[in-house]
Order: structure tokens, then C-alpha cells, then sequence
């Protein structure tokens, strides 16, 4: 007979995005409710109403990537502490996508491997896109851009990141413009503020709005005097980890008052 645990090692080694729920608190604590990202359900944690709830809920937690306890009522209520569920997210790793096999994109792949992203690098120069000049990125694509998020646009989140460090319209444009129609939480772009101001207008004449230019963190990066790429691309995880916090002022902690970890 197949147990929950049971289907939860199967999603473990598929490395299939997972969530499980368990009662820690209340009149049926240890109950169980194991959540794929689609699909049926397994377990139950008691009442129908409430497995209902905290599968809602454990898929929200599953595409944000986090774990922690949640209170409801007996039959799923809100805003009531009568039942705790602690709910564990096995998500996979966000991922990186950058565009543009340049010196930059080596070493924002370093970085971006100490934040545990999953890196793809994407240029459509196969001289320049080799897994030679790219070892510690997991995917090496020779593709244009648009034609990469074509493929993998609708599986990106807010848990994961475009950069685009091509510098060159015919690349920049199209990535840009495909970029824009995934839900990713971070897209910068690098490049001097002439040639954003250039980008922008060659952007308007695809029919892209203000509205969706307000998404473009460009020039990439926060102002931290970086000169080379390495401090190149501490600027832009710095700027990631900012964006993911909804954090738009930077100071030094020494300097802010609030608590330390929002």
C-alpha cells in the first residue's frame, strides 16, 4: 500500500516542487496532508474544509519557496488560532536566467550559484556560449532569447530572475519584450544610462508600455562602486535579495533602526 511518505520520496527524487502540512496543534494534531503543486491531495488533516485551506495556502507557500506554521479554525477559518499547521515547502531552486555569454555573466553565474539559483546562460553566439567559459552554470543554451522563454516563460515565478547583460539591441530588445510577459520577480538589464534611454525608446516602438517599463531594474545592479564584474555582480544578488524583501532604500545596517531580518 502506498503511503503519503511514500509519494513524497517519489516527488523528492523526481525533484518535483511539494508541500507538506502537518497539524502541530489542535484536536488532530499529527494529521498530515501532502501538496503537489497540481492534483489531487493525499492525507487529510481532519476536516474536509480545512484541507482545502491549507492546500490553498501550501501552494502559495510552494511558489514563493517558503516554509512556516499557519492558525486556523477547526474547518479552515482565517484569522483563527484554534488549529496550527506547520507547512514544509520542497521547492526546487530558484533559477537565474541571464542573457548575453560575456565576461559579466561569468561571474554573476559564481554568485548567483553562493545564492543557490539554478543558472541558465543563454546566447545566441555559439562561439561565445560554450560550457567552457561557463562551468559552474547548470544550462549552457545556444538560443535568441525570446525563443529560450518561449520554451520555459511559463514555468518562471517571483522566486526567480532574468538578467539581461547583452548590450546589444537586436539581443536586448527581444529578451526584454519576452521577459516581460513571464512572472519573474527580478529582470535587470545592464548597460550606461544613454543606452537604457535608447533601449526604452526602441522598447515603446515594440509596444511596450510604461507601466510594464516600471518592472525593468535598469542600469542593474545597486550603487555599491562596483567596478569589476565580480563587484558587478555582488551589486546585481545584492539588488535581487533587496527586490525580493520589497526593500527600496538601502542603508547600511549601522544606520537603520528597525529590526535586521524583515
Amino acid at each position: 500500500m502506498t503511503t503519503l511518505y511514500d509519494e513524497l520520496a517519489v516527488a523528492l527524487r523526481a525533484e518535483q516542487p511539494i508541500a507538506l502540512a502537518t497539524v502541530v496543534e489542535g484536536s488532530n494534531a499529527g494529521k498530515k496532508l501532502l501538496v503537489p503543486v497540481q492534483g489531487e491531495c493525499v492525507g487529510t488533516l481532519g476536516d474536509p474544509q480545512l484541507d482545502h485551506a491549507v492546500s490553498r495556502d501550501a501552494r502559495g507557500a510552494l511558489a514563493a519557496g517558503a516554509t512556516g506554521i499557519r492558525h486556523y479554525g477547526a474547518h479552515g477559518e482565517p484569522e483563527h488560532d484554534e488549529v496550527t499547521v506547520f507547512i514544509e515547502s520542497f521547492a526546487a531552486p530558484p533559477r537565474m536566467i541571464i542573457f548575453g555569454a560575456v565576461d559579466f555573466a561569468a561571474a554573476l553565474t559564481n554568485a548567483a550559484k553562493l545564492l543557490k539559483y539554478s543558472v541558465t546562460v543563454c546566447d545566441a553566439r555559439p562561439i561565445f556560449a560554450t560550457p567552457n567559459r561557463f562551468p559552474a552554470a547548470d544550462e549552457v543554451v545556444v538560443d535568441w532569447p525570446q525563443r529560450l522563454l518561449a520554451r520555459i516563460g511559463p514555468d518562471l515565478t517571483s522566486r526567480d530572475s532574468i538578467c539581461v547583460l547583452t548590450h546589444d539591441a537586436k539581443f536586448d530588445v527581444p529578451a526584454i519584450v519576452a521577459a516581460l510577459d513571464t512572472d519573474v520577480g527580478y529582470l535587470g538589464v545592464m548597460g550606461s544610462r544613454s543606452t537604457h534611454r535608447d533601449r526604452l525608446a526602441r522598447l515603446r516602438a515594440e509596444g511596450v508600455t510604461d507601466e510594464a517599463l516600471i518592472r525593468l531594474h535598469a542600469p542593474i545592479g545597486l550603487d555599491l562602486g562596483a567596478r569589476t564584474p565580480e563587484e558587478t555582480a555582488v551589486s546585481i544578488c545584492a539588488e535581487m535579495i533587496a527586490t525580493r524583501a520589497g526593500l527600496n532604500q538601502i542603508r547600511p545596517l549601522s544606520l537603520v533602526e528597525t529590526p535586521i531580518h524583515h
